[in-house]
């Protein structure tokens, strides 16, 4: 019967367990990562869950090279495990930190266009859905609009609200233009 030491049960848990829990973090994110982040705590802006797996998945891995591959048993093992634990919480800590750090920001929102000013490309009838182009985050982007009153394609107007996916104009030239004279004099 073979008999295997519990320095290398430990070793083999904390390497698997580690492991398995650093790479399901990777793949689904936040799931994991929330875990440990209500307590608030962060390392260079990167959560701590990948920094104490990876010392937890590498402590396993050294632990187990020292004891098959050095023949180092004891408390040996166990600074060779640390050491390199210490070395995986490092390399996932700046992994992780750089993976944060190339995350696009989020996408503009259309309550962010109000106040902004619009390019009209379909003409808008009086209550009625035309369609505006809008420059935002470097790009022209085409929206559905609608305004109280008719506005004429090719007239630059300001964005006053949302109304769902399109946006609310005015035609600020229109609505500043002075009333006509009645001819009386």
């Amino acid at each position: 019967m073979i008999t295997i030491p519990v320095e290398d049960w430990i070793f083999a848990v904390a390497a698997l367990i580690g492991g398995v829990l650093l790479l399901v973090t990777v793949v689904f994110d936040d799931i994991l990562g929330g875990l440990l982040d209500g307590l608030g705590f962060d390392i260079g802006g990167t959560s701590i869950t990948p920094i104490l797996l990876g010392f937890v998945g590498m402590f396993g891995a050294g632990g187990l090279f020292a004891t098959q591959v050095l023949d180092v048993h004891g408390a040996g093992a166990a600074i060779i495990g640390v050491v390199a634990g210490a070395g995986g919480a490092l390399l996932a800590g700046t992994l992780f930190s750089v993976l944060k750090r190339s995350e696009s920001e989020e996408p503009f929102n259309l309550a962010d266009l109000v106040g902004g000013s619009a390019y009209v490309s379909v003409g808008i009838p009086a209550n009625r859905f035309g369609s505006v182009l809008v420059k935002a985050e470097g790009q022209t982007h085409e929206f559905t609009a609608t305004a109280d009153h008719e506005i004429q394609a090719g007239r630059t107007v300001t964005i006053t609200g949302t109304a769902g996916t399109g946006v609310i104009v005015r035609d600020e030239a229109a609505a500043v233009a002075p009333a006509a004279t009645t001819g009386e004099g």
